[in-house]
């Protein structure tokens, strides 16, 4: 979606992969720099610059195929053991609220803990969770327990940035998506 708003604008880019919790503080401090995708939530309004949004996601509790597991809410999972991608918004909310979180630096890490029965439920998103389940280790069948929040996803930057380059880029994304750019690639996910 990003790429989508990008060749819209007349900017020089690159993109580089880096683990969430080393970029998330690495792009506050730098002009010109921003994080995809990042949820938006009353605790990082003022933290970042906001383009988007991108999508949301489905705060979402995984259970292993062959689980037994069932919540009918959040607080019903407090005593079991949840996988949890370090720095990602759904696992600092789950540990500030008191619930056990195992959490990896990896996230490919957390399907596997899930599989191999180190963690009972695994905390990603709803639509990104079994995708990276099936193509990184070939693991299908998990069951979605519970959905527990929905947050909208954004490019965040540094609040250093010129807010006239945010501007640029909002209208660039808001463009891709009048044009049908973004529905096409977010339901290419969901085949």
């Amino acid at each position: 979606m990003v790429k989508a708003a990008l060749p819209r604008v007349d900017y020089d880019y690159v993109m580089k992969m880096r683990a969430w919790s080393y970029a998330y503080s690495w792009v506050q401090d730098r002009e010109n720099h921003g994080l995809f995708c990042t949820a938006r939530t009353d605790e990082r309004e003022s933290q970042f610059q906001w383009v988007g949004p991108l999508a949301s996601i489905k705060w979402t509790l995984f259970a292993a195929p062959d689980s037994n597991i069932r919540l009918n809410s959040l607080e019903e999972a407090k005593n079991l053991q949840i996988a949890g991608y370090k720095g990602d918004v759904m696992s600092d909310y789950l540990i500030a609220n008191g619930f056990n979180v195992i959490t990896a630096v990896s996230g490919d890490v957390n399907t596997r803990r899930l599989m191999l029965g180190q963690a009972d439920l695994w905390v990603t998103d709803g639509l990104v969770g079994p995708l990276v389940a099936r193509e990184e280790h070939g693991i299908t069948g998990l069951k979605p327990v519970l959905v527990f929040r929905e947050t909208p996803m954004y490019l965040a930057f540094s609040t250093n940035t010129d807010p006239t380059i945010i501007a640029d880029l909002q209208k660039a994304l808001d463009e891709a998506r009048k044009a049908g750019e973004l529905d096409k690639i977010e339901d290419s996910y969901r085949q």
